[in-house]
C-alpha cells in the first residue's frame, strides 16, 4: 500500500532552488533535546511512561503511506523527537485513509503518534533551505520519494551530508535506489505480489491471494527501524552518517523463509496449501459445535501425538508416516478428519480447555472485537488508551515491546496538520518575521 513513488501528492513540482542559507553547524545535533509532549496531551494508560532510550534522537519524517512513516513512529515510541514534514496544501494521505470520526482520520492518530507536525514545501527555495537547517539538527531523515526526487530539489545525499556529516538518510522505496525498476512507482501490494507471498497464499485451486492490510509495508517499516538503529550504531564507531537503501520488495521475501534456497538446491516451488502446511499436520482451522473457528498447529512431534490422543485417535501415532512433519502433512486428510471431527462435537471453550489440559496448541480465530476483550491482551496492555485533545480517549495498539529499565510510551496521538510548525522553526532560531516570510513564499 505505501507509495514508493515520488509522493506526488506530498510536494508541489520542483522549482529552481536558490542557494541554501548557511545551516547551523552539524555539532548542534548533539546539543538538541527532544521536547516534552504538547501541553494539550494528557497522560493516559502507560502514556508518557519514562522518556525512552531514544530520547535526544531527532528524526525527520518526510515519508508517506506507510512503511517510512511507520518506521518513524516506532522510533518515536521509544523517545525519539520525530518531526513529521507535510506539504502545506496536501497533508499526508494517511490522514484521509480509512474511516474517520468527526472528519478526523483515525489511521493518522495511530501512524502520527509521538510526532510533531510541521508543513514545508521542499520544492520551494525557502522549503529547501529550511529542510537543510532542520537536517543539521537531526540524526535521521526518513523519505520514500522515487529515486532522484530529492536530488531534483537540491536535497540529495551530497547536500544533506554536507549540512550534517553525522546524518542517517533512510530511503524507503518499492524497488530500491538502483536497478531497472528503481524509478517505477510502487506500493506494498506490488511487493506482496512480486515477493512470492501472494503465490503461496490461498486455497490450492483458488487464485493467488493478497493480504487485506499493508503487510509488506509493515514488514518494511520494522526493517527500516532496525536498519536505522544499525546505521546509528555504525555512526558511533565511525563518527559519520550513511544512506540506508531499503526496497519494500526485499524484507517480505526474507520472512517467507527458505524458498529461494529450496529452489536453488532442489528446484522446489512451494505451492498454495490454504491453511495447511507442507511441513506438518495438524495445521488448519476447524469449526466447533457452537460455530466458532479455532486454529491448531502441531509443528513439534510431541504436540502432534498429544493432539491425536486428545481427539481419540492414538492409533495414528504408530503409523510410519506419522513420525515426521512432512509425513503427517502428506496424510493431512486423515488427520484433519480426526481433529476436525472431534472439535465439531465440542464447544469452543471446551476445546480450548481440553487442549490446554493436554498441553497442545490451539487458539480461537479472533476478529478485532475479540482482541479488544481478550484477557491476555488486557494483561499485556496491548491495546491501550490514549487521551487525545481532538477526539477524547482513544484505544490503539501499544508500543511493540516492553523494556524493564527504559520503557517507551505513547506521549500523544497524531497531531493536526502543521500544528507544531512555528514551535519547531522557532527552535531552529527563525524569527517571527522569517517564519512569516516563509509562509508568504508558500514554503510553509
Amino acid at each position: 500500500m505505501p507509495p514508493a513513488e515520488a509522493s506526488a501528492a506530498h510536494h508541489a513540482p520542483a522549482q529552481t532552488a536558490t542557494p541554501a542559507s548557511t545551516p547551523p553547524p552539524a555539532e548542534a545535533a548533539a546539543a538538541h533535546h527532544a521536547p516534552a509532549a504538547p501541553t494539550s496531551a494528557r497522560p493516559g494508560q502507560r502514556q508518557g511512561q519514562g522518556q525512552g532510550p531514544l530520547r535526544g534522537l531527532r528524526v525527520l519524517d518526510l515519508a508517506t503511506l506507510f512503511a517510512g512513516p511507520l518506521a518513524a513512529t516506532l522510533l518515536g515510541d521509544f523517545g525519539a523527537d520525530v518531526v513529521k514534514v507535510e506539504h502545506p496544501a496536501v497533508p499526508d494521505p494517511s490522514r484521509g485513509h480509512g474511516p474517520a470520526k468527526d472528519g478526523i482520520g483515525l489511521w493518522w492518530k495511530l501512524l502520527g503518534r509521538n510526532k510533531r507536525t510541521i508543513t514545508l514545501d521542499l520544492s520551494t527555495p525557502g522549503g529547501r533551505d529550511t529542510l537543510l537547517r532542520l537536517a543539521a539538527t537531526a540524526d535521521v531523515v526518513v523519505e520514500n520519494f522515487r529515486p532522484g526526487t530529492l536530488e531534483k530539489w537540491g536535497l540529495g545525499w551530497p547536500e544533506l551530508s554536507a549540512a550534517n556529516p553525522r546524518l542517517i538518510l533512510a530511503r524507503v522505496t518499492a524497488f530500491g535506489q538502483q536497478g531497472p525498476y528503481a524509478h517505477r512507482p510502487g506500493f506494498g501490494t506490488l511487493a506482496e505480489a512480486m515477493s512470492g507471498f501472494a503465490a503461496v497464499t490461498g486455497e490450492p485451486e483458488g487464485p493467488p491471494t493478497l493480504p487485506p492490510f499493508g503487510l509488506a509495508d509493515s514488514i518494511a517499516a520494522l526493517t527500516c527501524a532496525y536498519a536505522v538503529m544499525t546505521a546509528l550504531a555504525g555512526r558511533d564507531r565511525t563518527g559519520h552518517g550513511q544512506v540506508v537503501d531499503l526496497a519494500i520488495i526485499e524484507p517480505i521475501l526474507t520472512v517467507l523463509g527458505p524458498q529461494p534456497l529450496w529452489y536453488d538446491q532442489l528446484g522446489h516451488v512451494q505451492p498454495r496449501t490454504g491453511n495447511r502446511s507442507a511441513n506438518n499436520a495438524p495445521r488448519n482451522t476447524y469449526r466447533s459445535a457452537d460455530g466458532r473457528w479455532l486454529a491448531v498447529s502441531a509443528s513439534a512431534q510431541s504436540i502432534a501425538e498429544r493432539v491425536m490422543r486428545l481427539v481419540g485417535r492414538p492409533e495414528l501415532i504408530s503409523e510410519p508416516w506419522f513420525a515426521t512433519g512432512a509425513g503427517r502433512a502428506r496424510h493431512a486428510d486423515v488427520i484433519d478428519d480426526a481433529v476436525g471431527g472431534w472439535i465439531a462435537r465440542h464447544k469452543a471453550e471446551e476445546v480450548v480447555c481440553a487442549f490446554e489440559d493436554a498441553e497442545a496448541a490451539v487458539a480461537p480465530v479472533y476478529d478485532v472485537r475479540d482482541v479488544m476483550t481478550d484477557p491476555q491482551f488486557a494483561a499485556l496492555d496491548t491495546v491501550t488508551e490514549v487521551e487525545d485533545p481532538e477526539l477524547g480517549p482513544l484505544r490503539m495498539q501499544n508500543i511493540l515491546f516492553r523494556l524493564s529499565e527504559t520503557p517507551g510510551g505513547i506521549r500523544w496521538a497524531g497531531r493536526p496538520h502543521g500544528a507544531d510548525t512555528t514551535e519547531v522553526l522557532a527552535e531552529l532560531g527563525l524569527t517571527g518575521a522569517e517564519i512569516t516570510a516563509l509562509r508568504s513564499e508558500g514554503a510553509l
